[in-house]
């Protein structure tokens, strides 16, 4: 590079979604039929897996595997994370995951030549009843199938895999992912499963909390709500029952940030709870006692290990791109309405502030 040229700036990944850190794929199962709103997500790692990293936050987790994840612990790498619906029922669904990944030959390796065990930490968010039956939730089944759609296509975002069911303050929650190409050249990306006591939406404005970490022109689209608009959310908002967050279980955001980079299995964890100041930056409140809060780190290790000053800009990267993701599972959500079934009617965002689309 000379005088001459321009200096690089960070800039969103080609699909701007988590599988633009190369070797990742990612699939979904939707559950959307008649007296289901759940499912179920998965993130398939390359062959020989990624090292891996976690770090929980939430007053009220669901998971599996994350103690093997702790840097003292032998396990260095996993074969896919699985985030679901269905509360602790949910957590069922990894073991579809994980037959699918032995019968393709993929796992920890044993004593015996063949022999493998594969490595799916998982993180649940609680959806129970918003279908209007209790007891829908994702099985075996619904992770073999989330597993065997997995591809490097474009993330789809929105009301899908485990955001299905999922919901944000008073609005519809669901999928969201983001990624950025840092001036290293390495990439840093996000996926989240939206599903929060608190909210997304800035309540003076009506825009989400985290519009401000946007790239480019990724939300170039939007500007600031009606009025009325606004009035009328607030009054829904005011009159929903349950507002207070005062029922327990009710909630949790879960997610995978990942990177390029080669980084080890510390680096992972604290990269995990760096990113997790992305939920600071756009939900509040957040971490609370009803949410299980937690964020999976992968680093895939196709560019060389970071200096300490890269890894730092690598990791607030992760935490914007965490906020980043968010934002984009509230505009992406759709509305559902299940109250004829005795289940819940979230309204979108994007319903609710139709002016703010108006470009």
């Amino acid at each position: 590079m000379t005088a001459a040229d321009p200096v690089p700036v960070p800039a969103p990944g080609p699909t701007n979604s988590l599988v633009d850190v190369g070797g990742l794929r990612v699939g979904h199962c939707t559950r959307d039929e008649p007296g289901w709103l759940t499912g179920v997500t998965v993130v398939v790692a390359p062959a020989d897996g990624v090292v891996a990293g976690v770090d929980v936050r939430g007053g009220g987790p669901g998971t599996r595997e994350t103690d093997l994840l702790d840097p003292r612990n032998l396990i260095d790498r996993v074969n896919a994370v699985v985030l679901g619906g269905g509360s602790a029922f949910g957590l069922a669904a990894v073991d579809g995951v994980m037959a699918a990944l032995a019968d393709d030959g993929l796992g920890w390796p044993t004593a015996e030549p063949g022999q493998r065990v594969p490595i799916v930490p998982a993180a649940i968010l609680f959806d129970l009843g918003r279908s209007g039956t209790w007891r829908n939730t994702p099985g075996a089944d619904d992770g073999r199938a989330a597993y065997a759609s997995a591809s490097s296509e474009a993330v789809t975002q929105g009301c899908v895999g485990a955001g299905t069911g999922a919901k944000v303050g008073g609005f519809k929650g669901g999928i969201g992912s983001a990624s950025v190409v840092l001036e290293s050249g390495t990439t840093v990306a996000a996926l989240v499963a939206v599903n929060a006591v608190g909210s997304a939406v800035d309540p003076v404005t009506g825009l989400p909390y985290a519009v401000g970490l946007a790239i480019g022109d990724e939300l170039g689209h939007l500007e600031t709500p009606s009025a009325d608009e606004l009035d009328d959310a607030r009054t829904r908002v005011e009159a929903a029952p349950g507002r207070a967050a005062g029922l327990p279980g009710l909630a949790t955001t879960i997610g995978v940030v990942a990177t390029d980079a080669t980084l080890s299995k510390a680096q992972c964890q604290k990269a995990a709870g760096v990113a997790h100041d992305g939920f600071a930056r756009a939900l509040k409140p957040v971490h609370t006692l009803f949410d299980g809060d937690t964020l999976f780190a992968l680093a895939t290790g196709e560019r060389p290990a970071p200096d300490p000053i890269e890894l730092t800009v690598l990791m607030e990267a992760g935490a914007d791109c965490v906020a980043r993701a968010i934002v984009h599972a509230l505009l992406a959500a759709t509305s559902v309405d299940r109250t004829a079934d005795g289940g819940v009617a979230l309204r979108s965002w994007s319903e609710a502030f139709p002016s703010a689309l108006s470009r």
